[in-house]
């Protein structure tokens, strides 16, 4: 089979040229091995870096034509960048891996998610056994970004980030998902093709700075929760029903201590209700706006995505 390796890369010029020199390793063994065939390549995908990155691919085709590139006109983020990678390379693969350039997802686990191609599944998870090289901060808050989607109904695979390898069937299935929009981990579920999954223990960065600090774990969070499901804005219907029936509450004690001569001006409690009532209504508009600036997106169909330059001979 011939297998294609996509791997997005922003600001990546620190730990590449390892990484090219460890997955090309893998690829020698792997066709010696009979695993995969010998025209197997890697495709790294540059999201308008501003380092050297897209020269430090260049440089790599010029020495090895498995190492293949495209680099995208602007930075268009991670899932989008995984999406150029994967469009690049449908009908050109019978299979392909994507995985993150800092190789903290072991790249090993490959040769097990290829025994699973073997017998016959179309999507193979790579789903992380420990965490035990990530801080306090980034477990947790990882842990919870998963609960978090599986409280909102979403059928996402729990410790599943975007390692995982797909068919080329399942490829041309995913590109008849046409939003905007886009949120890989709550898509490919969704397709319906026999599934797998690999368990392995994330590592270390070898170089550089991770790529997805707090700020884009929250866009990515909300992205998928809005993209999914509804929930929240029955929450907020919920909430207001559960507001009415304290306020209930309220205006029976405030007529029974009016007609008892107990009532007593009270400034302090005025206030508070106000300011909590206010910031429900600003949290309720902006998690209204927020889908309606999704449809806002999504109705003017604009491309996900424009290809700069393209290494592929």
């Amino acid at each position: 089979m011939r297998l294609a390796i996509v791997l997005p890369c922003y600001n990546e010029e620190e730990v590449l040229p390892s990484t090219l020199d460890r997955l090309l390793g893998l690829l020698d063994k792997w066709s010696q091995s009979g695993l995969v065939a010998a025209d197997s390549y890697l495709l790294c995908v540059d999201d308008g870096s501003s380092d050297r990155t897209w020269q430090l691919i260049e440089q790599a085709h010029m020495r090895d034509a498995r190492v293949k590139g495209i680099a995208l006109a602007h930075n268009r983020g991670h899932q989008n960048a995984l999406l150029a990678g994967l469009e690049t390379v449908t009908d050109r693969c019978d299979a392909v891996v994507t995985i993150d350039a800092d190789l903290q997802d072991d790249p090993e686990a490959i040769a097990q998610m290829l025994g699973h191609y073997a017998d016959g599944a179309e999507i193979v998870y790579g789903v992380r056994s420990s965490r035990r090289s990530d801080s306090w901060f980034k477990r947790t808050s990882a842990q919870t970004f998963y609960k978090l989607q599986h409280a909102m109904g979403i059928k996402a695979v729990y410790n599943h980030a975007d390692y995982r390898l797909m068919s080329n069937r399942a490829i041309k299935l995913l590109s008849q998902y046409g939003e905007s929009n886009m949120f890989l981990r709550g898509i490919i579920p969704q397709i319906g093709l026999r599934t797998a999954t690999v368990s392995y223990p994330r590592t270390e960065r070898t170089a550089g700075t991770t790529k997805y600090p707090l700020s884009k774990m929250l866009a990515l969070s909300v992205d998928g929760i809005t993209s999914f499901t509804a929930r929240p804005m029955r929450w907020i219907f919920n909430t207001g029903l559960v507001l009415m029936l304290i306020d209930i509450i309220v205006a029976v004690w405030a007529l029974i201590a009016y007609f008892s001569h107990r009532s007593v001006t009270g400034w302090t409690s005025l206030i508070l209700s106000v300011w909590f009532l206010g910031s429900l209504i600003l949290m309720a508009l902006g998690i209204v706006g927020e889908y309606i600036g999704k449809i806002y997106i999504e109705v003017k169909h604009r491309p996900r995505f424009a290809i700069r330059d393209e290494l592929f001979d």
